[in-house]
């Protein structure tokens, strides 16, 4: 499995011999930079896909959401092509997948912990780090990398969610959404709203989680939905389990 990285940019790679099965593009949060996602990308991508996090900003529309994804991806992705986001980025993801075209194609969409699109953001706390820290993950190791990296912007949650992201947006492919069930930034109310409002949506809550779902102390159990729903995509677009559980 390789990494490589450009100040726009991060990609994680499969391991040698490991044909893709994928491409996967993930747009951070407020306050976030794409190597923040190094362990979900190196998680997914040990999974068979081909994972580039994109410097997008929150201001940035569908347009230049879908430029530097195209950017990033190259000229032939493997498909299906999904778009994840994180925060405001999942708000990017699915107004850029409503207005993707066929260059560049989007399969999907992975929307994780959605900035809310109220006016308010509960949870912010700008000028509060320890506050924000428990605002956005539980997880001790992420905590910490989150209070030693130069480059994340400390606050970013308090930033108000551009209003263009606030508008309805109802892209017609099939959408995972994640969100925690103890999110402070965003209830969890507005994620069921919105799922209720897709054509194509499964909705996935997080017990006792918090904003980051993908950087959440249960991770690893959200990188496995990831590509447990990725590979009914693959299957038939997420249209029907591969697997049932029964029993207890």
């Amino acid at each position: 499995m390789t990494a490589v990285s450009s100040p726009a940019t991060a990609t994680w790679h499969p391991p040698a011999g490991i044909a893709p099965r994928g491409t996967l593009l993930v747009l951070p949060g407020r306050g976030e930079h794409p190597l923040v996602y190094e362990r979900f990308g190196r998680r997914l991508a040990f999974d068979g896909y081909v994972v580039h996090a994109v410097a997008v900003r929150p201001g940035d529309g569908p347009a230049r959401v879908l430029a530097a994804a195209r950017a990033a991806a190259g000229p032939e992705p493997v498909a299906p092509v999904v778009l994840v986001g994180s925060d405001t980025g999942a708000l990017q993801a699915l107004h850029a997948a409503g207005a993707a075209g066929r260059e560049p194609r989007v399969d999907g969409v992975v929307a994780a912990g959605a900035a809310p699109t109220g006016v308010a953001a509960p949870g912010g706390h700008g000028s509060d780090w320890e506050a924000e820290l428990v605002a956005r993950t539980a997880c001790p190791t992420h905590r910490a990398r989150l209070s030693d990296d130069e480059t994340f912007v400390r606050g970013g949650l308090a930033d108000p969610v551009p209003e263009a992201l606030r508008a309805e947006a109802a892209p017609g492919v099939p959408v995972l959404l994640l969100h925690g069930d103890a999110d402070p930034v965003t209830p969890l109310a507005e994620a069921e709203r919105r799922a209720a409002r897709l054509p194509q949506a499964a909705l996935g809550v997080v017990h006792g989680g918090v904003h980051d779902t993908l950087n959440d102390i249960t991770h690893r159990t959200t990188a496995a939905t990831v590509v447990v729903w990725l590979e009914r995509l693959r299957a038939d677009g997420a249209r029907r389990p591969l697997l049932t559980l029964t029993g207890t």
